[in-house]
């Protein structure tokens, strides 16, 4: 079996048929993992895992890129830290995300990227707030903004979660992977060279994903579905020199360990 470490079944693009979707993906074997970027679909993606015993399960938080700062690139709402609070109770839940940093989309001005800034960093603290309190691990988001979110997470003492999608250098890895972070990839790792990257990262830290509907491998074509996240495995399991079955298991393993879900 394999893990979706990262899906978006709670997002409009599967609105007609993220049952017959998941369907697929648990009769091939593969579990996922929804993930929220804002309370409406936070709050959908938990609604989606209540209706399965097992195989399914859900992620919570507000992504930088929807947070009120005034920007108005994208639908933006500010955090109400009780209303996650809330969401958190259902047993699906199994990690705060995909909160983080996102400088790729941001004002022109010294001044207003400065605020922008700041408004996203004290997002993100109050986000690990909730994440400690609810004794869950974070799934990162962070783009263009690497060394911000290491600075930020230096010293935070226990802390666990995944760097989703990391694209970063392998100097900003390592700080990640002494941590105790794990790194996800997905069909980005047929785009980018990012060979080196996987090949030294510790197989006990290595999660794969889809980010679907986005990132679909080259072998597909349209839209990305969690079943597609066996290219990433195989790709994987091809730098590392291994059979695609020892990383399919293991990767099931580290998904298993830090989202803490069920071993059967």
């Amino acid at each position: 079996m394999l893990v979706d470490t990262h899906a978006h079944l709670n997002f409009a693009n599967f609105k007609d048929d993220a049952p017959e979707v998941i369907r697929r993906s648990l009769d091939g074997g593969v579990w996922m993992i929804n993930v929220g970027s804002q309370y409406g679909t936070s709050k959908r993606a938990v609604k989606i895992a209540e209706k399965y015993e097992k195989g399914v399960y859900a992620a919570i938080g507000l992504h930088p890129l929807h947070l009120e700062t005034g920007f108005g690139k994208f639908e933006e709402e500010k955090f109400d830290y009780e209303k996650f609070k809330e969401l958190a109770k259902s047993p699906k839940v199994v990690a705060m995300g995909e909160i983080g940093l996102d400088y790729y989309w941001k004002p022109k001005t010294k001044r207003k990227l400065e605020l922008f800034k700041e408004k996203q960093n004290a997002l993100l603290c109050q986000q690990l707030k909730l994440a400690k309190e609810l004794n869950l691990p974070v799934i990162f988001h962070c783009r263009m903004a690497h060394d911000d979110l290491i600075s930020l997470l230096r010293g935070r003492g226990a802390l666990m979660g995944v760097v989703h999608c990391f694209t970063g250098t392998w100097e900003q890895a390592q700080k990640y992977l002494e941590t105790g972070f794990y790194l996800g990839f997905n069909g980005l790792i047929f785009k980018m060279d990012v060979g080196e990257i996987i090949r030294k990262t510790p197989l006990d830290k290595i999660l794969i994903e889809t980010d679907c509907p986005y990132l679909t491998p080259p072998q597909e074509e349209g839209r990305n579905e969690p079943l597609f996240v066996k290219y990433t495995a195989q790709r994987i399991a091809e730098i590392k020199n291994l059979s695609y079955e020892e990383i399919a298991n293991l990767t099931t393993k580290n998904a298993k360990k830090l989202f803490k879900i069920e071993k059967n």
